[in-house]
């Protein structure tokens, strides 16, 4: 299974795509689409759905998994970073991926057992999970690292829960 999990937001996207093969989990790539702050929201958002498109069509992801929003005191960044989300959800159901979408919560749970891990224990337990030499950074992309491992861990779940 090859996953592409995505952190939405305005100014940066993060987004990771996760292999599973009979060896463990590996990270293909990951990173953050990146959109100016001087540039018209539109021309933001389109940027965010072109890469988002390149991005599944690039590594032939089978599901995509979008963390959920974290409501912010600031309902003008959570409206723009609703927006950069609601632009990943169409970029994703466009390129054809079934979609799963989960809490920050839900993603700590899944990787450390605990949800209320702090950023740094996500960050290393991510690692350790990828095999990756070093934590990996930015944060944006770490955070669509474990979004893609927490739906790995998941699938089998949901797969067997709809069979019910």
């Amino acid at each position: 299974m090859r996953v592409l999990g995505v952190d939405p937001g305005i100014a940066a996207t993060g987004y990771g795509v996760v292999q599973e093969t009979a060896a463990g989990l590996h990270a293909l790539t990951y990173g953050v689409i990146t959109t100016p702050s001087q540039q018209a929201l539109p021309r933001r958002l389109q940027t965010i759905y072109r890469e988002l498109l390149r991005l599944a069509g690039e590594h032939q992801v089978d599901a995509a998994a979008v963390e959920e929003l974290f409501f912010s005191a600031n309902v003008r960044t959570a409206m723009t970073v609703g927006q950069a989300r609601g632009v990943a959800l169409l970029a994703l159901a466009d390129a054809g991926l079934a979609v799963t979408e989960y809490s920050p919560m839900a993603v700590k749970q899944a990787l450390t057992g605990y949800g209320g891990a702090d950023k740094r224990q996500m960050q290393e337990m991510t690692r350790l999970l990828l095999g990756l030499a070093e934590p990996p950074h930015p944060d944006d992309a770490a955070d669509a690292l474990a979004v893609a491992v927490c739906h790995v861990h998941s699938a089998l779940m949901l797969e067997l829960e709809k069979q019910e």
